[in-house]
């Protein structure tokens, strides 16, 4: 099934643990990661009560005056941590893209949240981005919801890779031990309304390719949301799908299959200057592999006649060379 350009796949069924129903929908998921490398999932299992709580913990940070939100920056930009301020960075620059900064303002948090976590995952001194604890912001009900959001990402994250494991030819739990200490970030992205027209190429986020295994996306429906590049380089809108949640790949997974998978450019657009008083939100998590998991061509992706891409690299290398050029 398509909505626009975008496959939507119904996960409810794989959950039955059926072998062959499990192989049909890792055959769905997998097409769709080789031709666009974006899909809707529906029948996910994560309850909408987990979404909502998010959201309203979230609006209700957004909504505080600039100063006190700045009280939750990080003590770096390079700790991936906690508030980022609207037009602090440029997502188009991660592919040395030069553009206007983003009018988009962002809260992060990892799995991480205490150092001696961090010290028996192996995130040690020198690794600071990954190994600070969470900032938490003294909001009602926060804390608690991104925890049980994040938690429900993970279980998602889990299962889609397994499927992902399936379609391309290997065990079900091929990934587990390259995921099982995952330095994910899960970010929530404000976009406000924009009362001052953008200066002349800015957007809210610009087009870029998102950097790890998979990115699990939750989107409102405002005016001014998610567009996908296609094959041809025209741009097309990711249908809002009640109660689903965008897939796409990242480059870690287009560079791990050998680009038989694509990792595809996509942006956020401004709304249309009647919608210009309304304000967007937008739930991203970030899957990236364990920070020393090394990331060398898949063996069912390669043959004689197609050797490996990439040189083989870590997963947290990997990340850390590309938020270096998103962030002012």
């Amino acid at each position: 099934m398509k909505r626009g350009h975008v496959p939507v796949v119904d996960l409810e069924a794989a959950a039955s643990g059926d072998p062959a129903t499990r192989s049909d929908i890792a055959a769905e998921v997998g097409a769709a990661c080789e031709s666009l490398g974006f899909l809707v999932v529906t029948g996910h299992g994560v309850p909408s009560e987990t979404v909502q709580e998010l959201m309203t913990a979230s609006w209700r940070y957004f909504d505080l005056p600039e100063d006190d939100k700045r009280r939750w920056m990080p003590p770096s930009p390079y700790v991936f941590r906690g508030y980022f301020p609207i037009q602090s960075s440029a997502l188009a620059g991660s592919l040395d893209v030069e553009t206007p900064p983003d009018l988009c303002e962002v809260f992060a948090v990892n799995r991480f949240d205490d150092p001696a976590d961090a010290d028996a995952a192996g995130l040690s001194e020198g690794r600071e981005g990954f190994f600070a604890p969470n900032i938490w912001p003294d909001v009602e009900g926060f804390r608690d919801a991104w925890t049980g959001y994040y938690r429900a990402m993970e279980s998602l994250a889990d299962e889609l890779m397994a499927l992902m494991a399936r379609a391309l030819g290997l065990e079900e739990g091929w990934f587990d031990d390259k995921i099982d200490q995952h330095i994910s970030n899960l970010v929530v992205n404000h976009y406000p309304a924009q009362r001052t027209p953008p200066v002349e190429g800015q957007i809210r986020r610009g087009a870029h390719t998102d950097y790890g295994s998979l990115s699990i996306l939750y989107q409102d429906d405002n005016p001014g949301g998610l567009q996908v590049q296609l094959s041809d380089g025209a741009w097309a809108d990711i249908p809002h799908v009640p109660g689903s949640f965008v897939i796409n790949l990242g480059d870690l997974m287009a560079a791990w299959t050998n680009d038989r998978w694509v990792s595809t450019m996509h942006r956020v657009v401004n709304p249309k200057p009647e919608f210009c008083d309304t304000s967007r939100m937008s739930v991203v998590f970030f899957h990236q592999p364990n920070y020393d998991a090394e990331i060398r061509c898949i063996p069912t992706c390669t043959t004689a006649d197609d050797p490996p891409h990439y040189e083989p690299v870590t997963s947290g290398q990997w990340v850390l060379d590309k938020l270096s050029k998103s962030v002012y």
